[in-house]
């Protein structure tokens, strides 16, 4: 009775079908079913002068190195992980061992910070709130926010300290306070990690000093880091202050790409195991791209090799939305139904990450069991749109019906079996 049927969309000032197969979305970004034109990234608007002087500059000669995926094809990088993602939509933009351990660093810190954000959010702790410095904290080694032996700390500071300084200590004291001590809240971080979607971490403490068996993947990295965007935006902006002043220490945020303003968090960190890495975000023109490496062999190749893989993201991709939520994108027809077809529409927002200019080699189809089968619920998935590129795996998005169809009373559809009925 049913059979799979494949067919094209062809996006105009009206949706149109095709039975055939329609290979390229022709002008697509001049497409008035479109929500909205698509636009040419524009500077962050954080350090404006810096940022024109780089976006002027010829794109810096890729390193040597082993080359990552992307849907664009090969892409060296010196760095020994990388992993770069558009924070909306979920697509991967360049793959390097993203889900490969690795040592964290003070990568680590986001973690720690999520959870002291949970915190804040509920109200178990407060900003103005102070906590005491144990010996523990005080004679962490690494780098340090100098925190007193003996006396207390505002959390406020404490974040700052943890963030843009990278203190060790400041962490100790956050984990002591918070959960009594550092064993306790690291059962917290590992608690909570998978709940995040990070199912490849595992931590030994809260500031990333070397431990055997503390590890993370470039991966999981960047999920934590777009949840500290999306879960706790009242606290993000920690991440992205230029320096912190305290115990009469003047420290500059160590992500070199936030003192640009390049991007507006998030971390760095470095050890002998893991080498010097770097979680970075910006948002320009309305998209954000996290980045992530690690690996690299000196300060100055992270902080050029997360500008330039920063910069690629941007010039490479946007984002494009292909049909609005309840927007018809095709009609099904309806098998013993009172209607001879179901609209199929757009449950959400439709939105993917295409390479620039590739926008007219992309292929866009309907795919749904016809006919569909009568009663229809409104709101029932009915089908799949199917998005394909070259190099590019198949994106397959949910189509619902847009409105109900109710079955054929039983002389209708004795009729209709006949061929007495109305055609289905």
């Amino acid at each position: 009775m049913t059979a799979r049927c494949l067919k094209a969309v062809e996006l105009g000032t009206n949706v149109r079908t095709r039975r055939s197969l329609f290979g390229g979305v022709a002008g697509i970004a001049a497409c008035a079913s479109f929500a909205g034109p698509l636009k040419a990234f524009a500077r962050p608007h954080h350090h404006a002068a810096h940022a024109a002087k780089a976006a002027a500059a010829p794109a810096a000669e890729a390193p040597a190195g082993t080359p990552a995926n992307t849907p664009i094809g090969p892409f060296d990088t010196v760095a020994r992980w990388a992993y770069v993602v558009d924070y909306d939509t979920g697509a991967v933009l360049l793959d390097k061992a993203s889900d490969e351990r690795m040592a964290p660093s003070s990568l680590t810190k986001m973690m720690t910070a999520y959870i002291v954000f949970g915190m804040l959010a509920t109200g178990r702790i407060r900003l103005e709130q102070s906590l005491p410095v144990s010996e523990k904290a005080w004679r962490t080694q690494g780098s340090k926010m100098f925190v007193p032996l003996g006396q207390s700390v505002l959390v406020s500071d404490l974040i700052q300290g943890m963030l843009i300084q990278s203190g060790n200590d400041a962490c100790i004291v956050l984990a002591e306070g918070i959960a009594g001590s550092e064993e306790r809240f690291v059962a917290m971080m590992n608690e909570e990690a998978p709940k995040l979607g990070m199912m490849n971490s595992h931590f030994l403490n809260v500031t990333g000093l070397p431990a055997d068996g503390h590890y993370m993947t470039a991966r999981d990295v960047a999920t934590v880091a777009s949840h500290l965007i999306r879960d706790f935006p009242q606290y993000y902006h920690y991440f992205g202050e230029l320096e912190f002043t305290y115990n009469h220490i003047r420290q500059g945020n160590r992500n070199v790409l936030v003192d640009k303003g390049l991007a507006d968090g998030l971390k760095t960190g470095h050890t002998d195991a893991g080498g010097f890495g770097l979680c970075a975000s910006s948002k320009r023109n309305g998209n954000r791209v996290i980045v992530v490496i690690n690996g690299t062999a000196s300060s100055n190749e992270r902080a050029h090799e997360g500008e330039r893989l920063m910069s690629w993201a941007f010039a490479n991709f946007e984002n494009a939305t292909l049909f609005r939520r309840g927007q018809v994108v095709d009609s099904a027809p309806v098998w013993m139904g009172e209607r001879r077809q179901v609209p199929l529409v757009a449950g959400a927002d439709i939105v993917m990450t295409l390479p620039v200019g590739w926008q007219q080699r992309s292929h866009i189809a309907v795919d749904y069991a016809s006919p569909v089968i009568a009663p229809v619920t409104k709101g029932q998935v009915c089908g799949a749109l199917v998005i394909s590129a070259p190099n590019m795996a198949d994106i397959r998005v949910p189509l619902e019906a847009g409105e109900s169809v109710a079955k054929l009373g039983l002389v209708a559809r004795a009729m209709t079996r006949l061929g007495h009925g109305p055609a289905q």
